[in-house]
């Protein structure tokens, strides 16, 4: 009988040469994913002089922080509305991992009597909404919400998405014979879920709440409906304030008169709105890091199911 040679092949090796180019590819991708938000950084320490004179540069012909000792001049207004984010988003991600899971835990039981109609429910919004009068009534009405942070937090708390992506995760990568261990040894379901189930959810934990973050942080649509307060605005919403206020300015020049010509030329008009993006991208881009690894591993597990 003839030997079988086994062959040298592996189909998941890549070439060197294969890989110098796979390299140049993710470098240059990765340029091209820095750059922008390098060059708005560099707009917002250009001098607004130098804009209407050059136009954006990567490397400016003036550095100036008068688009940044603007937006802080009233810094007491700042801090507070900076405070207000932090809190909001906080209060919002714990309270939302904490609803997210549950549900999403229940979901992924087979053994769930009322799995289906619960299933259909968190979907059901992914292809319908209340609609905005409504959702407005309940808060502003039903709940009495007008004017109150928790009117910032309760629309954003349960996502369909996020409820998918977890309801997979357990499903996928959690063992069921692991749970059916516990279950023999008298635990409860609630020992299960805190004990078991949660400590070996970390990448998708940190997946959602990552997610959900990100919608806190970056929301300000909610502050336009339900806010009234200065001392109660989100960071996002009073900085849109601010450069809404410059806009209105360098348009009705010509309705408020020579007053608003002499504000226009010492405003910092273009390297103020890169400000506003450095300002409210900077505490996300600090925070992702430390999510990253988790973040990736949190997508990836219970992708492929062997």
């Amino acid at each position: 009988m003839k030997e079988v040679k086994k062959s040298n092949y592996d189909p998941l090796k890549i070439s060197k040469g294969s890989n110098v180019v796979l390299n140049i590819i993710l470098v240059l991708l990765t340029i091209s994913a820095i750059l922008p938000f390098l060059f708005v950084v560099m707009i917002s320490f250009t001098d607004e002089d130098s804009i209407r004179r050059n136009g954006y540069q990567l490397i400016p012909e003036k550095f100036s922080t008068e688009a940044y000792q603007y937006v802080f001049k009233g810094g007491g207004q700042i801090a507070t509305a900076y405070k207000n984010s932090v809190i909001i988003t906080v209060v919002g991600v714990v309270i939302a991992l904490v609803l997210t899971t549950m549900y999403a835990y229940a979901l992924s039981r087979d053994d769930y009597e009322y799995k289906g109609f619960f299933t259909k429910v968190s979907t059901i919004p992914m292809l319908f909404s209340g609609g905005l009068v409504a959702s407005y009534l309940i808060m502003t009405q039903f709940l009495g919400l007008k004017d109150s942070m928790w009117a910032l937090i309760l629309p954003l708390l349960v996502g369909p998405y996020n409820i998918i992506l977890m309801r997979t995760y357990f499903q996928t990568s959690i063992p069921k014979a692991l749970i059916e261990a516990a279950t023999i040894d008298g635990a409860s379901e609630m020992q299960i879920f805190f004990k078991i189930i949660l400590p070996l959810s970390l990448p998708i934990l940190a997946t959602v709440g990552l997610f959900v973050t990100l919608g806190y942080w970056n929301d300000w649509y909610q502050a336009m409906l339900y806010i009234d307060s200065e001392d109660k605005m989100p960071v996002q919403y009073m900085l849109m304030r601010i450069q809404n206020s410059t806009n209105f300015l360098s348009i009705r020049q010509d309705a408020i008169g020579s007053l608003a010509g002499e504000i226009k030329k010492t405003l910092p008009q273009e390297s103020l709105k890169m400000a506003i993006v450095v300002i409210t991208t900077a505490p996300i881009l600090i925070a992702y890091p430390f999510f990253q690894r988790y973040f990736i591993s949190g997508l990836t597990l219970g992708a492929v199911k062997e």
